[in-house]
């Protein structure tokens, strides 16, 4: 005897078909999320460590600048010091200079002339002084030039002055004014502190001139010349 089926089974295969679809579904958004989750945290730890690698990277980077401050202060202290070294040899090399040129400035002036001002502005030597003539005023140049501690000695003014009340020199005695301007320098050996000095005249006793006379020979170089 056949058998016939008489359930709504279009209805149950629609149901059926309903679950499948719903359970695919509801897997495809747990994947879904699953993998929105893992790949968040695979980019939060990337973030992380870069974050972290920045933070590292700034700390290094501080110490670094730290050290170019201490650098830069230790460059400074260098440059001070081997400023105050060089102030010091300087200083050094100079008080050996002065005394080797006060020595020559003693040796090498000759009778009748004598110094009222020395000053020097760097390597430049500026004597001032009154001369009985223009002959000591030339002995007096060529031994400067052969003293070794003085060169180039240059006679910038030489003229017949009255007297200078604001000095003790008498100007009947020493009647011409002379400046003489002389370059500093160093001899290359010891010898020439020593060396041969142009003759100086032997010593000649000044005798007093009346106020309105000058003897004939004291002329100034520029109308000897």
């Amino acid at each position: 005897m056949a058998r016939i089926n008489l359930l709504p089974w279009r209805v149950e295969r629609r149901k059926q078909r309903e679950r499948e679809f719903y359970a695919m579904l509801g897997f495809s958004t747990l994947a879904g999320v699953v993998l929105s989750a893992l790949v968040w945290f695979y980019y939060d730890a990337q973030i992380t460590g870069q974050n972290d690698r920045n933070a590292f990277l700034v700390s290094e980077i501080e110490k670094v600048k730290a050290q170019n401050r201490e650098i830069d202060q230790l460059d400074k202290k260098k440059e001070h010091l081997l400023a105050r070294k060089k102030v010091i040899e300087e200083l050094q090399s100079n008080r050996s200079q002065m005394v080797h040129l006060f020595d020559s400035l003693a040796r090498t002036i000759p009778d009748g002339v004598v110094l009222t001002s020395i000053k020097q502005e760097g390597n430049i030597l500026t004597l001032q002084g009154r001369s009985q003539s223009n002959v000591r005023v030339s002995t007096y140049m060529r031994n400067i030039e052969g003293s070794g501690w003085m060169t180039n000695p240059d006679l910038s003014i030489i003229e017949a002055k009255e007297q200078d009340k604001s000095t003790l020199v008498d100007s009947r005695a020493l009647p011409y004014v002379f400046t003489i301007k002389a370059k500093l320098s160093k001899p290359k050996s010891d010898e020439a502190n020593h060396g041969p000095l142009s003759p100086i005249p032997s010593k000649a006793v000044v005798a007093p001139l009346p106020d309105s006379a000058v003897t004939p020979d004291l002329k100034p170089l520029s109308e000897a010349n």
